[in-house]
């Protein structure tokens, strides 16, 4: 079980901002996030749309501001646990006594929440059968895309990452992309070079189907797909992929036994703290009157947190407030010579 002074849920530019206050006064933190990628809502859904009321930055885009974050943290070596899901959180003497989905543990006085609106989960395919193919053969994200190849792979969906896919796939590999619609919610150019991969039999593409039902023993074999028209098609298939977007919701926080806003966390804003004396909620999943959704709310929410979280992992030292442009013990920190 790892000791550390603060556990972080939600590696979006909230948590990464609380990341590197922590850091500043001299806790040492981990970073637990579902996502396989680290930048939250910011990565997952705009990473390329312009952001304009970052403080001193006129315009960014949410993968700008990701890395420049990423950046700011270098010099503190924080551990990233991406693809885990924060799954039980117990006290036992004062501290919390952390579980991940992945079976890692922690022992902490201080967890704080930063998830955003709650956990990103993928939308799955309907059928019950496909949960045993789960992370076998079917799959709602790429991690390595070197087990497709030479193999047959059937993709569903109709927006970027199934197109996108579609095409990075059919390098080497047999591709079929089913979607329920004619029309692609993708970019144009990806939606031509999928239809020019047809033609030149890189591609199978079937529209207005949808996914009836799976067949395979240990590993998936074969798919039942069916038109709007009720005719049904069996394909020969060694992988599937869907890309059928991300919902968001609480998760295992339900449990946890915080004050719950209908979606959102009740905290005081003295500390961010909830009604669990050492667990903060910080960014769009807190609430108090008042509240704002921008990130640089969720940047004084962190910092404020992070202050609070002094006094139980240092119960024994006086925290005492210092300016980075002045502080030595900060700048040795931060690796700044003078």
């Amino acid at each position: 079980m790892k000791k550390i002074d603060a556990l972080i849920i939600g590696a979006g530019p909230t948590g990464l901002f609380t990341a590197h206050q922590l850091s500043l006064i001299g806790l040492n933190c981990e970073i637990v996030d579902n996502l396989d990628k680290i930048g939250g809502q910011c990565i997952e859904l705009y990473p390329d749309k312009p952001i304009y009321d970052i403080p001193a930055i006129p315009e960014c885009t949410g993968e700008e501001l990701t890395n420049n974050l990423i950046n700011q943290l270098k010099p503190f070596n924080i551990k990233f646990h991406m693809s885990e899901r924060v799954d039980e959180v117990k006290n036992n003497s004062g501290n919390w006594e952390v579980k991940t989905s992945k079976g890692t543990k922690f022992s902490t006085p201080n967890v704080i929440i930063a998830g955003g609106v709650g956990s990103f989960e993928p939308r799955k395919f309907a059928p019950k059968e496909c949960e045993k193919y789960e992370n076998k053969t079917i799959f709602y994200s790429v991690k390595d895309k070197s087990i497709f190849k030479g193999k047959t792979v059937s993709i569903f969906g109709g927006g970027d990452s199934a197109l996108d896919w579609a095409i990075e796939l059919s390098k080497n590999s047999k591709i079929n992309l089913i979607h329920r619609r004619d029309e692609f919610r993708g970019a144009q150019s990806s939606v031509d070079k999928v239809k020019e991969l047809e033609k030149e039999g890189k591609i199978s593409l079937f529209t207005h189907y949808q996914l009836k039902n799976v067949k395979g023993s240990n590993n998936l074999e074969s798919i039942e797909i069916e038109h709007d028209n009720k005719e049904l098609k069996n394909i020969k298939t060694d992988y599937m992929l869907g890309f059928f977007g991300l919902i968001m919701q609480l998760g295992p926080i339900v449990d946890w036994g915080l004050n719950l806003d209908k979606k959102t966390i009740a905290v005081d804003t003295e500390k961010f703290e909830t009604n669990q004396k050492g667990i903060y909620a910080v960014g769009d999943i807190c609430s108090y009157p008042g509240k704002l959704k921008l990130i640089l709310s969720g940047f004084h929410e962190g910092a404020l947190a992070a202050r609070a979280c002094f006094k139980l992992a240092r119960p024994n030292e006086k925290y005492r407030f210092e300016f980075t442009t002045s502080s030595k013990t900060i700048k040795n920190r931060l690796g700044v010579k003078e």
